[in-house]
């Protein structure tokens, strides 16, 4: 090996470990997975609870005509999907860590963390106005959009197929803003269909 190649291979060896210094690398695909099934799970629990009262071809997750006890059990259902994602999420990612050597908590986390963050914080503030204001049918997309927007934001530290899911699930938003009263079909799709797909890509490319 010449004495130029030998500088360049370090070269390239030297950019790598930057790069990989600056992401958080120990996102697992079987998360993405997880999360996909969780969210269709509590999809189909929503659907029942507001099976008796649904208009003929209307599929909104929280429909204007539901009760408040209904209303309620809906957003019960919400947070349980989201602390499953989150901690199934956390706990996949510190399993990988671990098994890679790799450091968990690191600058590149927090980059990640406060930068994906910062949308979400937006978008729920965005989805309470709806709530005051009782424009309901509003919030599966609003939650669609600000999601994928966070997803961009966040994957400049981390996997670029993060980022590729984020403006799928704006497009997806996009769609169920067009055709409103089908929210729970949207919701399906994006934080359901589109998850586990992206997380079984990730899975057989990094795991």
């Amino acid at each position: 090996m010449s004495e130029y190649n030998k500088h360049t291979d370090d070269l390239k060896a030297i950019r790598k470990m930057m790069e990989d210094s600056s992401r958080f690398l120990s996102l697992s695909g079987l998360s993405g997975v997880f999360t996909g099934i969780f969210a269709i799970i509590g999809a189909s629990i929503a659907w029942f609870l507001i099976l008796d009262k649904a208009e003929p071809g209307v599929f909104d997750l929280i429909p204007d005509y539901a009760d408040p006890g209904t209303k309620y059990l809906l957003l019960l259902d919400g947070i349980i999907v989201l602390i499953a994602a989150v901690g199934t999420a956390y706990f996949l990612a510190l399993r990988k860590s671990r098994k890679k050597e790799q450091q968990f908590w690191s600058p590149a986390t927090r980059r990640l963390i406060i930068h994906m963050v910062i949308p979400l914080v937006a978008g729920g503030v965005f989805i309470l106005i709806f709530i005051l204001n009782n424009t309901l049918i509003y919030i599966i997309p609003a939650m669609l959009i600000f999601y994928g927007l966070a997803l961009l934001n966040a994957g400049k530290f981390t996997f670029g197929e993060v980022q590729y899911l984020g403006v799928l699930e704006i497009i997806t938003g996009f769609f169920a803003g067009l055709f409103l009263g089908n929210g729970l079909i949207f919701w399906i799709i994006g934080f359901g269909f589109l998850h586990i797909m992206y997380g079984i890509i990730l899975h057989r490319k990094y795991n």
